[in-house]
Order: C-alpha cells, then structure tokens, then sequence
C-alpha cells in the first residue's frame, strides 16, 4: 500500500470509490453522505489545497481522506478550542474491495504524520453517530470521544467527535 497525495487525475477513481461507499452507508443508517456530498469539486478543492491523500493499491485508489486544519464551528459544542491549531481528519473512504486490510488506520496514522511534520499535537475528527466502523477504529488509534454535535451543513444529522493529543518529538 502506497499513502500519497492525490491528483486531479484520480478523481474519477475517488469518485468511483465514492459511488461504491455511500449506498452502503446508506443501506446502513449512516445518512452522512448522499449523491451531492462529497462531490468531485469538493475533491478537486482538497487537491488545489494539497490537503487530499489517498491510499494505492496495485495502482487502485483503495481509501481517501482530506487531511486539514479546517474545524467547524460547532467544535466548540464539545469543549474544543476552535482556534487552536488541529489537524482534522475528513471526508475517510475505503472501498469494500479492500476493506479490513488497515487502510483506514493507515489514512488516519497518514494524519498523524502530517501534524507530526507540522509541530501540531492536536488531531480531531467527527463522524455520524450511525458509522460504527469509525467508533471502534477512532479508539483503537487513540482517539479519546469528546462529544456530540449537529452540524450546520448537514442538518438532521448527529455527529460524535473525537480528539487525539500526540507529543512532538522534531
């Protein structure tokens, strides 16, 4: 497995990933994503922003996830200091084809790294309260729950937040 940043030219592949992984959701009670979100734009924004990485398998986009900084608002609902400095973990995707084989983790660690390489020791990320493969991998990697919000741009959703502190060693 190769975590690499994306390119304009894997979007077809992501968004093919994404046309896989969101009726599963659904299927499942998680409503966090639809046909409008995430969209091919929002992935070529998170490209123009080098803040898209995805996981390569034999040449197959097999997971992707937006590694940022950008914290919502209602972050704060949980406790959060929104201006201080996180990296912040979004839009996660694996492909059922390669599921169970630690690409989600791998993503996650992928954020780890990159707040490492910054000298940030705050990570955060939210995800539906109905996904509950996130629920026991956030845990797992060391991630401490914080709380649970509703998100602006995603009404009549319930979001669980998670938060992880690392100590930097540079």
């Amino acid at each position: 497995m190769i975590i690499r940043r994306a390119v304009l030219t894997d979007v077809p592949q992501i968004m093919t990933l994404i046309a896989e992984v969101v009726p599963t959701m659904i299927a499942s009670g998680n409503f966090q994503w639809d046909n409008t979100y995430p969209n091919a734009t929002v992935f070529e924004n998170d490209i123009a922003l080098n803040q898209l990485w995805v996981a390569e398998i034999d040449g197959a986009i097999a997971g992707v996830t937006a590694i940022t900084t950008s914290q919502e608002p209602e972050y704060a609902q949980v406790g959060w200091d929104i201006n201080e400095t996180a990296i912040v973990t979004h839009r996660l995707a694996v492909s059922a084809k390669y599921r169970g084989r630690g690409i989600a983790a791998a993503l996650l660690l992928q954020a780890e790294d990159e707040a490492k390489r910054r000298g940030i020791n705050i990570l955060r990320v939210d995800t539906n309260t109905s996904n509950q493969a996130t629920q026991k991998l956030f845990p797992k990697l060391g991630y401490h729950f914080s709380g649970e919000i509703g998100l602006g741009f995603r009404p009549n959703l319930r979001f669980y937040c998670y938060q992880k502190i690392i100590a930097n060693h540079l």
